[in-house]
């Protein structure tokens, strides 16, 4: 049973990429401290717990880095001007609310949007960009919106929107990566019987270039790494190129970032344990924090095990519950079956 409240608690807990010392890193450090034998925090701002073991060396990684905004200009009439910290299209940003996180403490702001009765026809079918994305913060000069605790570099990201749909469905800003954050912490305080030397790495800038699992992954110099992260699920518009779906359970990769021996014994896991578990081909680098860890120093084998959501990067992600629980599930079997094998493909 996912715990509603501990979700939309690390769900929304502050953590920019590069800024996760606003909150998420001490809310992660809150939850795994008492189930792990040693956890500390790396130069870079990695959250690593040790779940010591005599088996081998597994690095199972969730990033807990968002996207978002950052301030760049603020005019004369105390509009804020921003750029993006990752991958947001600023099309999602019209009409929304961003919350800011200010050297006087949070704030938030508006991405304002002209009404349709004073647009130009031409206009109405401009979509928009950062060149027009403006942020109204209630100033009406820049020296007010200064006084406020706004500078060049301030950050932000969606405000919080956590919202049941059905009793199987959420809907909330920040899924990616956040849930298979929460999925990560449940699983490490699941864990009973394990063989595996096991880190869990709540792993920072994974948005902005990997950055995190870099730097944790060569100093663990793990056998074995897993990232959990996000997928797509099925959506309107996606014209049958998407496979996993919401509801179907987790999903692992398939490809050149995947080790198959690693990824045929996930397989027998899922089946020993009646858990569904949905494939996804990757020809490419996965995306995530696997596509650094499978070449850390002399090579590891790397898998991905993901919970699939709808509308990744916006602030309507979307995730079923019954997905959560089976990652969860998945997660710990696979934990506390492994034992040293040869992984060589």
């Amino acid at each position: 049973m996912v715990n509603l409240e501990l979700l939309k608690k690390i769900v929304e807990a502050p953590g920019v990429s590069g800024y996760e010392f606003l909150g998420i890193r001490d809310a992660v450090i809150e939850e795994l401290k008492d189930y792990v034998d040693e956890i500390k925090v790396d130069k870079l701002g990695n959250v690593i717990a040790h779940k010591k073991g005599s088996g081998p060396k597994v690095m199972i990684a969730a990033h807990m880095d968002k996207i978002g905004v950052m301030v760049n200009h603020i005019d004369k009439e105390g509009y804020l001007h921003v750029i993006p910290v990752g991958g947001v299209d600023p099309r999602t940003l019209v009409a929304q609310r961003i919350r800011f996180f200010t050297e006087k403490g949070e704030r938030f702001g508006v991405v304002g949007h002209i009404p349709p009765h004073i647009q130009k026809p031409e206009d109405r079918k401009k979509a928009a960009d950062w060149d027009t994305i403006v942020v109204d913060v209630g100033a009406d000069s820049k020296e007010e919106a200064e006084e406020l605790g706004f500078r060049v570099g301030t950050v932000g990201e969606f405000a919080p929107a956590f919202t049941k749909l059905t009793e199987n469905r959420i809907a909330t800003p920040y899924l990616d990566d956040r849930v298979c954050l929460y999925a990560m912490i449940e699983t490490a305080k699941a864990l009973e019987n394990h063989e595996a030397d096991i880190y869990f790495v709540a792993s920072v800038q994974e948005e902005v270039g990997l950055r995190g699992a870099r730097v944790a992954s060569y100093s663990i110099d793990p056998e074995i790494g897993i990232a959990m992260d996000v997928t797509f699920a099925k959506q309107v518009g996606d014209k049958g190129k998407i496979v996993p779906k919401l509801g179907g359970g987790p999903v692992m990769d398939v490809g050149p970032n995947i080790n198959p021996k690693l990824r045929a014994f996930a397989d027998e896991v899922a089946k020993k344990y009646e858990i569904p578990l949905q494939v996804e081909a990757s020809p490419r680098p996965t995306g995530t924090d696997a596509n650094i860890m499978q070449i850390n120093r002399e090579g590891v084998a790397t898998a991905v095990l993901s919970i699939p959501i709808r509308y990744m990067h916006s602030q309507v992600e979307t995730a079923d519950l019954r997905d959560i629980d089976l990652t969860i599930k998945l997660a710990k079997h696979l934990l506390e079956e492994l034992k040293p094998m040869d992984l060589t493909p």
